[in-house]
């Protein structure tokens, strides 16, 4: 694998992310309910912007439960936001009707994490590559829709794609389902596709299979990702920008070498010292946090890494910190960027 390196402009915006909020109500017992004036909420995804440019490969990491998937969902309106917007091309996705997000639809697509339950088992490979196209109204057949199932099969690699369309999905393996997830995806023509953990479920052997191709189609058709991701590593590799979350709080963003290479906040220099040790450049960083994460129900006040964070000061108990760029791209949300660690 290489890493990506696509020249970005900020002329190309495809997708501006502005103040998305996601709270989901926490249900409570009878006696609770009565006893509590105001209902609680999990905060998934609070305020959180950033643009995506076209053709990148945008990286969104963090640890489980950070909002990660909960972000890429309300994105996609798989899940109706609190508040905030998602803009596409000029079209505000919070805003459309079903009708009109149907029509949407075909700009983006998603591939799932579990190749194995995003499939149904009772259609072969062209009927599902081709069902997208169906539901568009690009084809009225499975027929029809034949030599575009062919030719996005052999976009990911599948060939002879007459070999493959014949299959189920318990004839191939995890990585050839995860293809066939790629080529349902790229069969509407999409704009943006987000990537869910698309190879965490995969051996290791075949995960560079699966992100190499995300990199080539990337180049080779201009295709935009957000790739949804745990694993730092192979963020560093694909990704052209990271944007690390923490506690439904976006705390860094830069380049993937801005990010890999200085991190500003503490919570990226702990998930770079867990993953990169053995570089000298991070051993400073392991072990940086202690204690268990918050609850995102009832976030710590002001920063919300400060109880876990060695060098927090009142100062980071009482005020939230401000998303600010130090150099170049690369912004965080601390207030002691330069006074610690590496930075």
């Amino acid at each position: 694998m290489t890493a990506a390196h696509t020249e970005l402009k900020k002329g190309d915006v495809i997708l501006q992310v502005r103040n998305l909020v996601k709270h989901f109500p926490v249900r409570l017992g009878l006696i609770q309910a009565l006893r509590t004036k105001v209902p609680p909420v999990l905060k998934a995804v609070d305020n959180v912007s950033f643009d995506v440019y076209k053709g990148e490969i945008f990286g969104v990491v963090g640890e489980s439960g950070c909002g990660k998937t909960t972000l890429a969902r309300t994105i996609l309106r798989l899940t109706d936001a609190t508040s905030g917007s998602a803009i596409l091309e000029g079209t505000d996705i919070m805003s459309l009707s079903p009708p009109e997000m149907k029509k949407l639809r075909k700009k983006m697509q998603v591939i799932f994490q579990d190749p194995y339950e995003s499939m149904n088992p009772r259609m072969d490979v062209q009927t599902i590559i081709s069902e997208p196209l169906r539901i568009q109204g690009i084809v009225r057949s499975v027929h029809e829709a034949r030599d575009i199932v062919a030719r996005v099969l052999a976009d990911v690699e599948m060939l002879p794609p007459e070999e493959y369309m014949t299959r189920y999905p318990h004839e191939l393996s995890g990585g050839q389902r995860q293809r066939v997830a790629v080529a349902r995806a790229l069969s509407v023509d999409p704009d943006f596709i987000v990537a869910d953990e698309p190879v965490s479920m995969l051996d290791v052997s075949i995960r560079g299979e699966v992100l190499n191709l995300m990199l080539e189609l990337s180049r080779s058709r201009g295709v935009t990702f957000i790739y949804i991701t745990h694993d730092l590593a192979t963020a560093r590799h694909v990704c052209d920008r990271i944007a690390v979350m923490y506690l439904g709080k976006m705390v860094e963003l830069g380049t993937a070498d801005e990010v890999i290479g200085n991190p500003l906040h503490p919570y990226t220099q702990a998930l770079i010292g867990a993953v990169f040790v053995p570089d000298p450049r991070h051993r400073g960083f392991a072990d940086i946090l202690k204690g268990e994460i918050p609850s995102p129900v009832n976030p710590p006040s002001g920063c919300r890494l400060h109880p876990r964070c060695p060098y927090a000061i009142d100062r980071c108990k009482a005020e939230e910190p401000e998303f600010r760029t130090f150099e170049g791209t690369h912004q965080a949300a601390c207030h002691l960027v330069g006074q610690f660690g590496k930075s």
